[in-house]
């Protein structure tokens, strides 16, 4: 089977001219080689094709693979995550991961929360602000918690997230609003642990293949997943597999989120508890992060013993049970 790589290289992007943290969600060459080794371990034969423009050339010229493994983040619009789906949708090629609606919907935070909350998962009440003068429509308690509310890799998450007074919240999110150009996200602030689960497979066939928990060590000026500890992880943060009785509430409440939002073959949920310790839907993440090394989705499966090429093996394997 001839597998297509798919992938948005970090590097070509910071030659280009964007910032490290414009360029945070895309991957590493060793993340491409990781992914690839662990195919053609399983006995995948792979062509790399890179991103959406290099995609769509090869498309009009009528190149064709049996299964795309896709991971590519995009650049522009809510719709980012979405356009390598839609194009191979569009010429009848299968690919690896979720679809265009799963998607787009995933990286609006927002309507994400609000299909979760139907569902009767818990998450934190939140408010969506469009412009600073929304600001006033706010009826949350302090303390809050903001971020950009279509982004990923805790970009936008620093210690102004964190708000105990309405100046605070005018400051933060005007800052948030100018800076990334997207509605801002205002949710009530969870001071419990801080979890993220794994999950594999696709609707009743999804399992959760491990949980860890999120510590923060004293090196860290904040105690939620920022960009900064995120990026530092190795001195900031410290990972381990909790007691079985919230490891298990934790995992209930991801695989019961990814079938709620119909994801597909591979991915992570975040979660945090409340004041009452009961754990909290705070997003997901339908393309996580594979670098075999650095990404919290390896490393949550290798701290719950499965290796890097099981989870790919697992991954492909309800991927390919799609178009069979």
């Amino acid at each position: 089977m001839l597998v297509g790589l798919t992938y948005d290289l970090k590097s070509e992007y910071l030659k280009m001219g964007f910032s490290s943290e414009e360029a945070a969600e895309f991957d590493k060459e060793e993340t491409i080689d990781g992914i690839e080794n662990a195919l053609n371990n399983l006995g995948y034969s792979t062509e790399r094709i890179g991103h959406i423009k290099n995609l769509s050339p090869k498309l009009i010229q009528g190149q064709k693979w049996d299964i795309v493994f896709n991971i590519c983040e995009g650049m522009y619009g809510i719709g980012r995550e979405a356009q390598v789906p839609a194009l191979l949708d569009a010429y009848n090629i299968p690919y690896v991961f979720s679809n265009p609606l799963v998607l787009s919907l995933t990286l609006h935070k927002a309507l994400t929360k609000r299909i979760v909350r139907d569902a009767g998962i818990l998450t934190a009440d939140f408010f969506v602000v469009y412009n600073i003068q929304d600001v006033e429509s706010i009826n949350l308690s302090f303390p809050l918690f903001v971020k950009p509310f279509a982004e990923g890799t805790g970009k936008g998450i620093n210690q102004l997230s964190f708000i105990n007074d309405k100046k605070q919240l005018l400051d933060s999110c005007s800052l948030l609003l100018k800076k990334y150009n997207q509605p801002v996200l205002v949710e009530k602030y969870l001071n419990g642990r801080e979890f993220t689960a794994g999950i594999v497979g696709s609707g009743k066939n999804a399992e959760c293949v491990g949980v860890m928990e999120v510590l923060f060590t004293k090196n860290t000026k904040n105690k939620f997943y920022s960009f900064e500890n995120k990026d530092e992880y190795e001195t900031k943060i410290n990972y381990s597999v909790p007691e079985e009785d919230i490891y298990n509430k934790c995992a209930q409440l991801a695989l019961k989120t990814w079938q709620v939002l119909e994801c597909e073959d591979g991915g992570r949920v975040d979660i945090r508890c409340d004041e009452n310790g009961a754990p909290n839907f705070i997003e997901i993440n339908p393309l996580a992060g594979l670098n075999p090394i650095h990404s919290d989705l390896p490393i949550l499966c290798k701290l719950n013993n499965i290796s890097y090429n099981t989870l790919i093996s697992k991954i492909m394997t309800s991927a390919i049970k799609k178009i069979k």
